[in-house]
């Protein structure tokens, strides 16, 4: 594949990054990564963080990387943290400046839909997929009526209310009767992993559900898929090579995803033609059924049978040093400024065709 290392339009272009979610040091990585990638494609890039407020463009501020600490910021953390300044920062004029919105938020307001909404009404072309696809990707509960829907497998579930964990016998119970043992625990609109945990057994599973409830409304509880974790990325209508994910020890929670060393990333990988054909199938399949536009990455369990489960649709991936976008994009020939570059101009092709939503 012949790509090119700049572009033949300078696209000015603001990243949006840090904010004001559980995945803030993810997404300040992120934001870091991928304003020196659109800098070596030849656009001009400058960070934001939504969570300092306006002014950032015209004075020049960069944002503060500190890196991805081993465990997200906590609940008290962010409470310091305000949803009015991120809204300030992006209403404000300094992204009228802008000829494009790079979105590498993660988490919260920036990929439930809020802040493609604003940008939509601020007539500013963005990233990655629009309000409806964000916002439904977002809610685990929604996308997987979706994937139900649209006949693409999906492990069993069942959702609780966070104010509804209160007795732990009976959630014992739900869990037994339903779902059985071991469940995944995930707060039903977090990323990254975060508040996510393996209840192997009843002994641990209230403190593990409790502790999901901190970060969401709804706890989604679901079964448990032993065997190979997958993921395939996509750009527009194109996907790329599927990579396993091996974690070294236990699952791959907040700290295998973001702690070097602690995970093993296979790609292309070693799976059968015909599991790659599968996966790449369902992977465009969740991503047209949810209304995503752009790139995105779905991912998969693989049960020993070979049977494929689609776990979730991220619409705004990471993009660190160990993240799986970059990777899969590497692996089909595409380095990472380029992968930028075609993000970016995707996105302003489908703002000129008045694509919203």
């Amino acid at each position: 594949m012949d790509n090119k290392s700049t572009v033949e339009k300078k696209i000015k272009i603001a990243v949006l990054m840090g904010g004001n979610s559980a995945e803030r040091d993810v997404s300040l990585a992120s934001g870091a990564g991928i304003v020196a990638g659109l800098k070596a494609a030849g656009h001009e890039a400058i960070g934001i963080d939504t969570a300092l407020g306006a002014g950032q463009l015209s004075a020049q501020t960069k944002a503060e990387i500190a890196g991805i600490k081993a465990e997200p910021p906590s609940v008290t953390d962010l409470s310091v943290l305000s949803s009015e300044t991120t809204i300030e920062t992006v209403s404000s004029p300094d992204l009228k400046q802008v000829d494009l919105v790079f979105i590498a938020l993660h988490g919260g307001m920036g990929e439930n839909g809020t802040i493609q909404a604003l940008l939509d009404l601020m007539d500013i072309p963005y990233t990655g997929s629009g309000v409806l696809a964000s916002a439904a990707a977002m809610d685990k509960l929604i996308a997987k009526k979706i994937f139900i829907a649209s006949d693409i497998p999906t492990p069993d579930y069942f959702v609780k209310l966070s104010t509804d964990i209160c007795d732990e016998i009976e959630l014992i119970s739900e869990v037994k009767n339903g779902v059985g043992f071991p469940v995944v625990v995930k707060p039903n609109d977090q990323g990254s992993s975060v508040g996510l945990d393996i209840a192997r057994d009843a002994a641990s599973l209230f403190e593990i559900a409790k502790k999901a409830a901190l970060y969401s409304d709804k706890v989604l509880f679901e079964k448990f898929i032993p065997g190979r974790e997958l993921t395939v990325a996509i750009l527009d209508d194109q996907t790329l090579p599927v990579v396993e994910i091996k974690p070294h020890d236990g699952f791959y929670d907040y700290r295998h995803k973001y702690t070097v060393g602690k995970t093993d990333y296979l790609v292309p990988a070693p799976i059968t033609e015909d599991e790659e054909r599968r996966t790449r199938e369902l992977g465009l399949l969740a991503f047209e059924a949810l209304g995503c536009r752009g790139y995105a990455r779905v991912d998969f369990r693989m049960s020993p049978e070979g049977k494929l489960f689609c776990l979730e649709v991220n619409t705004l991936p990471g993009m660190t040093a160990t993240s799986l976008v970059p990777k899969a994009a590497r692996a089909a020939g595409i380095e990472f400024s380029e992968l930028l570059s075609r993000i970016a101009e995707s996105a302003l092709r489908h703002h000129k065709k008045g694509n919203r939503g």
